[in-house]
């Protein structure tokens, strides 16, 4: 499957979550989202531009794992796109286990608190990062992903195609702060969630 999506950053994230309520988004997640991403020890997924992780969820009394793998970035019709697969895993230790058994090593920790909504056909994520911006993801088909934009009512040039990493420099730039992705790297006292 061809994932497509855009991101922006979010400066009010309660009030864009109400025009999404609004609107008649209906809730699907909501909670802490994990992501762990795996390398090989020669970088072969960094060089292709692959990814290759387990992502986590837990909230609203639900733990949800899955192995899912990212294939090389690019544009389509002005939306980031490229091939994903996945599966559901029930045991993510277990998991984690073979990854490492099979010369694989955890290389980077995403951790983020979300909300996930289904709007007109997309699917709209509002993540929240130990210590960065706010983002909203807006995943779908190009009409959709157009729809629900313009229920959210942020600038339609904010949205764009860059990679987290992107965003993580910008953030850099503007505010002068390291920004911090993954809640292990919060250093004592530090609790910007």
């Amino acid at each position: 499957m061809v994932e497509t999506e855009l991101k922006a950053v979010v400066g009010d994230l309660a009030a864009c979550r109400a025009r999404v309520e609004r609107a008649g988004g209906v809730l699907e997640q909501e909670g802490h989202l994990q992501d762990c991403r795996y390398e090989d020890e020669g970088g072969r997924m960094r060089k292709l531009d692959h990814v290759l992780r387990i992502r986590i969820f837990r909230g609203g009394g639900r733990d949800e794992s899955s192995l899912e793998w990212k294939g090389p970035t690019h544009t389509a019709n002005g939306l980031k796109a490229r091939e994903e697969i996945g599966t559901r895993v029930s045991d993510p230790a277990a998991l984690t286990e073979i990854m490492e058994k099979l010369g694989y090593e955890l290389t980077r920790t995403i951790d983020r608190e979300i909300a996930q909504f289904r709007l007109h056909g997309a699917t709209v994520r509002f993540e929240r990062y130990p210590r960065m911006d706010d983002l909203v993801e807006v995943e779908g088909s190009a009409e959709s992903i157009e729809r629900a934009i313009a229920a959210l009512e942020l600038p339609r040039d904010s949205f764009t195609t860059d990679s987290l990493f992107a965003f993580m420099d910008r953030y850099q730039q503007r505010t002068g702060k390291r920004p911090i992705i993954c809640a292990a790297d919060l250093g004592d006292g530090e609790s910007e969630w």
